[in-house]
């Protein structure tokens, strides 16, 4: 709601300081007659028109600010099918491929991120592992799990799923107390 009125209000400041600026220069181009003899100076002349002129081209970009769209909050992989349009946010993508990931035995911390690219998704992961597993062996199942799982429940190719293993989870040793 307050990003709604924020544009709002920069629509209206960018629409009155458009109009005060085009007044200045008007009146200093003498094309709305007034006696200006309080910017006798030719600095303050040249400065007034310095200003008119800053003042409206500020004006005209705080106007394009508060009419455009927002695009970063809008990433979203778009589908067309046969009964309409299916949009899929970026971040249900990354929830899937982490929802994926965590299934792996053996992968405890997980972090992923993805890139769309015209191949397909590429989604990066990264983990940490408990070290008691293969990493050639754990990776190679995060990636096919995380491949499979998104492209399954998606319908969008994915065409490549890194791995990197950050560190190890350090477990704390419980040492049994013997009677």
């Amino acid at each position: 709601m307050a990003k709604i009125l924020d544009r709002i209000l920069l629509f209206i400041y960018s629409l009155f300081i458009g109009a005060l600026s085009v007044i200045a220069i008007l009146l200093l181009a003498d094309v709305i007659p007034i006696d200006l003899s309080v910017i006798g100076q030719r600095n303050l002349y040249i400065a007034a028109w310095v200003v008119a002129v800053v003042l409206l081209l500020l004006s005209f970009r705080f106007f394009y600010i508060s009419v455009r769209r927002d695009r970063q909050s809008l990433s979203s992989i778009d589908q067309r099918t046969e009964y309409g349009d299916i949009q899929i946010s970026t971040e249900t993508i990354e929830n899937l491929s982490f929802k994926a990931a965590s299934r792996v035995r053996g992968i405890k911390e997980i972090k992923t991120r993805i890139r769309i690219t015209d191949a397909g998704l590429e989604i990066m992961v990264r983990a940490l592992v408990d070290g008691e597993t293969s990493i050639p062996a754990l990776t190679e199942e995060v990636q096919k799990q995380v491949h499979d799982y998104v492209e399954d429940i998606t319908g969008i190719p994915v065409s490549n799923v890194s791995v990197y293993i950050a560190n190890l989870v350090h477990s704390p040793v419980i040492k049994s107390r013997v009677e």
